[in-house]
């Protein structure tokens, strides 16, 4: 099935964190999303929706949806990372347009030069021209203000998004890395190892 869809996260959200990425503090107790980092999609009053940008799977691209593998390559590995718990046969496309673009059919804007692609649409068919794919099976998902009650359980920390995280050659890295640039607690934070009990 294809679909087409404060630092602390203090909670209450005063607007749209659309683009903005989660990520899992230590705090957060679910082991579908320890050390993860999470893209919003979508972010309003009917609940939230992201995928997970740091779970790679062994799985290349061309084995479920060949017309993108091309695509899937020009931002290694060019294998379907999981992106989250929900509706794991579902299949969501993120792409990088060669050009910052508005949005069009088939292409919904969700940071700079980052949107999400009709995939039942070939990439030389798209509204805009793509400079690489990454697709993601399942997603995470939020009900009507859960997300707002776990950010004010500091389970997350709300930061703001890079396309290189989108499109992380080392997804191993990823945590650490968005962390580290913040600076301050949350630099201090990254020197921590993702998962403590292997410590």
């Amino acid at each position: 099935m294809v679909r087409h869809p404060s630092q602390w996260g203090a909670g209450r959200p005063a607007a749209d964190l659309t683009g903005r990425l989660l990520v899992a503090s230590t705090r957060l107790g679910d082991s579908n999303f320890e050390g993860t980092v999470t893209l919003l999609l979508d972010h309003g009053p009917e609940g939230a929706l992201g995928v997970v940008l740091n779970q790679p799977t062994p799985v290349p691209v061309g084995e479920i949806l060949a017309p993108w593998q091309e695509e899937a390559e020009r931002v290694p590995p060019g294998v379907v990372f999981r992106g989250g718990p929900v509706s794991p046969d579902a299949v969501i496309g993120l792409a990088r347009a060669a050009a910052p673009v508005e949005d069009a059919l088939g292409w919904r804007s969700v940071m700079a030069s980052v949107g999400t692609v009709d995939l039942a649409v070939g990439p030389e068919a798209q509204p805009v021209v793509l400079a690489g794919a990454r697709l993601f099976s399942g997603y995470a998902g939020w009900a009507p203000d859960q997300l707002e009650s776990e950010l004010g359980e500091r389970a997350w920390f709300v930061l703001e998004a890079l396309e290189s995280d989108v499109f992380c050659t080392d997804a191993d890295r990823l945590w650490h890395d968005v962390l580290r640039r913040q600076g301050g607690e949350l630099s201090l934070l990254a020197a921590y190892p993702k998962h403590p009990t292997l410590n």
